[in-house]
């Protein structure tokens, strides 16, 4: 991914977290309690670690959402989402953000194994840390948007579970900012397949048209999926918004409920108008998703 895309992409996330800072400060519930470094599976010998924040204030059980980083697969870290989880847990949320494997080190599925795994992980320690373990959401942005998808969509029958299904990994809402979901249409720019998607992927459309297929949210499309929301921008050059409209559409044909809210006029990336208004289509559909 071009580095000025990069840049841009990461100011505009940093002004969609510092949207919902803002708006979790006035929450009366506003007292939080933060883990870090959590180890929620081991690959390889090194640690998968996870943050965590939680409401100090209210009785009973929370629902949680997971935040995934993006950065094409090969780079960010769960500390970018930690302004997000922080100000989800001041509004009655279990907030969550797990680090996944990278690429070059680990190509696909690994980054979609280690994101079932952290789900799994959350749900075996519901009790622990006040997790209601039936309301679980997924926040994705650009390459976290494809994996919250993938989560959403994949069950233990699609061999993405790192360490069996046990307890389960599915999840109950998808929130997908501008992330891909069919490989196999290739229409991106060409440095961005070649510098980001073949080292993802493990090679290129014709060496491997079944893992293009395979890592494609759009493949795995059920009746049996959770309600999902895309957030996307109308003038994404690295990411057609028509991406998260076909996939909509092929939810919603299956009677799964599904919206996509397209920005006219924005990138890859957010101007802060319209950060203000994504966030708060996302707080809306968590809150209608997961608090019922």
């Amino acid at each position: 991914m071009r580095r000025r895309t990069v840049i841009a992409a990461a100011s505009a996330l940093a002004a969609l977290a510092a949207v919902l800072v803002l708006a979790s400060q006035r929450s009366p519930s506003a007292e939080i309690e933060v883990h870090r470094d959590l180890v929620y599976a081991t690959e390889a010998g090194a640690d998968l670690k996870l943050d965590l924040a939680l409401p100090k204030a209210g009785k009973g059980l929370f629902p949680a959402v997971v935040f995934l980083h993006g950065e094409g697969w090969r780079a960010g870290s769960r500390q970018q989402m930690n302004h997000f989880i922080e100000g989800m847990a001041r509004l009655g949320y279990v907030g969550v953000t797990p680090d996944y494997r990278l690429v070059p080190g680990a190509r696909f599925p690994a980054q979609v194994e280690d994101c079932k795994a952290a789900i799994r992980w959350l749900r075996a320690h519901a009790a622990e840390y006040g997790v209601r373990a039936d309301r679980i959401g997924v926040v994705g942005f650009s390459a976290g948007g494809h994996l919250a998808a993938m989560l959403g969509l994949t069950g233990t029958q699609d061999g993405l579970e790192s360490a069996g299904g046990d307890p389960s990994s599915r999840i109950q809402a998808v929130v997908s900012f501008f992330g891909p979901t069919d490989f196999s249409t290739r229409d991106w720019p060409a440095d961005l397949e070649r510098e980001v998607i073949v080292p993802f992927l493990g090679g290129s459309w014709a060496d491997r048209p079944d893992v293009y297929r395979k890592a494609s949210p759009i493949s795995h499309v059920s009746a049996q999926a959770p309600p999902f929301l895309f957030l996307h921008g109308t003038d994404d050059k690295l990411v057609p918004v028509d991406q998260s409209r076909r996939l909509a559409d092929r939810l919603n044909r299956l009677g799964v409920p599904a919206q996509v809210i397209a920005f006219e006029g924005e990138g890859h990336g957010f101007s802060d108008a319209t950060n203000q208004k994504a966030m708060q289509q996302m707080l809306d559909f968590l809150g209608t998703q997961l608090k019922k």
